[in-house]
């Protein structure tokens, strides 16, 4: 099933029994809307190859965001996870849909380390967010860009997604015994959700570890390891990060100098703020400044 709406195309492939390929392509300027009901025997998995989107569930009560160059996987099976998916200008994505059935055909000899096919976790809700592996980049581009003849584009297609799987779950050897995903329900994701919206918050003096804990009701065990896989990242180097693209803004809209903007994210003298500037972009903020006024 394909169809085309304004700049943006949806395509769908029912490659098996329980085992579905969306492709989506929004090259439009505007938000595009998608909803499909979802029963809970599927899991969904989920490639934002560029761009970004978000899922909301719960009538917009809950969202969970899908970031350039991550995938998420959702599986929930105690209740629905229909899609209600808004895809942002300029973003391709990737999903498939898989039974629980048809996916434990194809990985039962690998049950051992994908947490939700073990007998302890097969009744419990799933959600991870990773970056997405070089390896599996290079296929979703090959699956986009083939221009296999269409006779046989379907079979191609059902390769690739094999190929696909096959890198995501594929794991080092040596690290199989510290993967340990975390697992959680929607509280606990909530949870982490609001420790980022804390350290933003406070983003020029943030709370400690402890203390941001307390805060969530999370032990610091669960919350670096929830943090890092919920954002890819620890909580501070995700506050970091956050805060040098801030400051960038800042200096973007030409409304502050290069010491308020130090300042207004968490430096007490301009040297810390231009070293840390330097850091993450490579150059001090008045040349960055300079470089947008040329």
């Amino acid at each position: 099933m394909s169809k085309n709406v304004a700049g943006s195309t949806f395509n769908e492939i029912n490659l098996d029994n329980g085992f579905h390929l969306l492709e989506f392509h929004n090259q439009s300027d505007s938000v595009q809307k998608f909803e499909r009901d979802i029963d809970s025997t599927f899991i969904q998995l989920h490639f934002c190859i560029k761009g970004n989107s978000k899922f909301l569930f719960n009538s917009g009560g809950y969202t969970f965001d899908v970031l350039d160059k991550r995938s998420i996987i959702l599986y929930n099976p105690q209740r629905k996870l229909p899609i209600n998916l808004e895809i942002y200008p300029k973003t391709t994505l990737i999903s498939l849909l898989i039974s629980i059935e048809k996916f434990h055909s194809l990985f039962s000899k690998e049950a051992s380390y994908i947490p939700f096919l073990s007998d302890e976790n097969k009744n419990r809700k799933y959600y991870d967010d990773v970056e997405i592996k070089p390896t599996v980049l290079i296929v979703l581009q090959q699956m986009i860009n083939s221009s296999v003849n269409s006779s046989i584009r379907d079979l191609y297609i059902k390769g690739k997604i094999y190929e696909l799987l096959s890198l995501h779950f594929q794991q080092d050897e040596s690290n199989l015994a510290e993967y340990c995903p975390f697992l959680v329900d929607e509280q606990n994701v909530q949870k982490i959700r609001k420790a980022k919206d804390i350290i933003i918050a406070n983003m020029a003096e943030p709370p400690s570890l402890q203390e941001l804990a307390n805060e969530i009701g999370l032990n610091i065990k669960k919350l670096k390891e929830g943090f890092k896989q919920i954002y890819g990242d620890t909580v501070y180097s995700f506050l970091f990060d956050y805060k040098m693209e801030h400051a960038r803004r800042l200096l973007e809209s030409n409304q502050h100098n290069v010491n308020e903007v130090g300042l207004k994210v968490g430096y007490s003298t301009a040297s810390h703020f231009i070293a840390a500037f330097k850091k993450k972009f490579g150059t001090t903020p008045k040349k960055y400044v300079m470089s947008l006024n040329n």
